[in-house]
């Protein structure tokens, strides 16, 4: 198991419905070790995260292009391992 500190987050959809999430953040291992990296998760329409034993399930190509679109408009998706 591991717990994810969000430090980065872009979504898809409107509030109010399931939303696709890319996010950047730290995972911390149950030995305290830890890593940063990249992954994609699932809001709610209540804004809740889904999580799941298994992968997020990303409906199109289209969506992943989206995301990191928007993560690298923010400017946080490349590179952003060597600024953090």
């Amino acid at each position: 198991m591991a717990y994810f500190k969000i430090q980065h987050e872009v979504l898809t959809g409107n509030e109010g419905e399931w939303r696709l999430c890319f996010q950047w953040g730290t995972y911390t291992y149950e030995d305290s070790s830890s890593e940063k990296g990249y992954r994609f998760i699932w809001r709610r329409p209540d804004g809740s995260l889904q999580p799941a034993r298994g992968q997020a399930r990303i409906p199109s190509a289209n969506d992943i292009f989206h995301l990191f679109h928007l993560a690298t408009k923010e400017g946080w998706f490349v590179n952003v391992e060597n600024k953090e």
